[in-house]
């Protein structure tokens, strides 16, 4: 049996997917989040000083954007690499894994950040679900991608 590849435009179609797609996706995922995590908190950095400037030539007023600048960077970099062409962040890059849409669309900046935002808020409510789900959802999917008709596959 040949391995079937999602292609941009693509339909997934679960009785003519190989298992390939999914060997090893969720552990990569896991890395995948660890790498984009370092990166974003490598990202702030830089953000941080120019908020910190900021705020001295403001007297102050611009200390506030500290508050959502973990946030506002993870958005961003998650809009620009997610929802870019590769359809995968740096992290997922790295682990030969990448997000596409079960309709076949290509998947955006805006789904990108929504995917972002469920994951966090889905977290923040079902901590150890979000994990668990792909254990028993089909494509090894999670909640998050669930929702939004979305799988992780691996790209080799």
């Amino acid at each position: 049996m040949t391995a079937t590849r999602p292609l941009d435009g693509e339909i997934i179609d679960p009785a003519r997917d190989d298992w390939h797609l999914y060997r090893g996706v969720r552990t990569r995922r896991i890395f995948a989040f660890c790498i984009d995590y370092m990166l974003i908190a490598l990202m702030m950095v830089p953000v941080a000083i120019i908020v910190a400037l900021l705020g001295v030539m403001t007297l102050g007023l611009g200390w506030l954007l500290f508050g959502i600048l973990a946030p506002l960077t993870a958005l961003l970099y998650v809009a620009m690499t997610l929802g870019g062409r590769r359809q995968a962040t740096l992290g997922m890059q790295f682990m030969d894994i990448k997000l596409v849409r079960l309709d076949g669309g290509r998947v955006d900046s805006m789904l990108a950040v929504v995917h972002t935002v469920l994951f966090w808020a889905g977290n923040a409510v079902l901590t150890p679900l979000i994990l668990l789900a792909s254990l028993f959802l089909d494509y090894k999917r999670t909640v998050h991608d669930l929702l939004l008709g979305t799988v992780v596959v691996r790209t080799s």
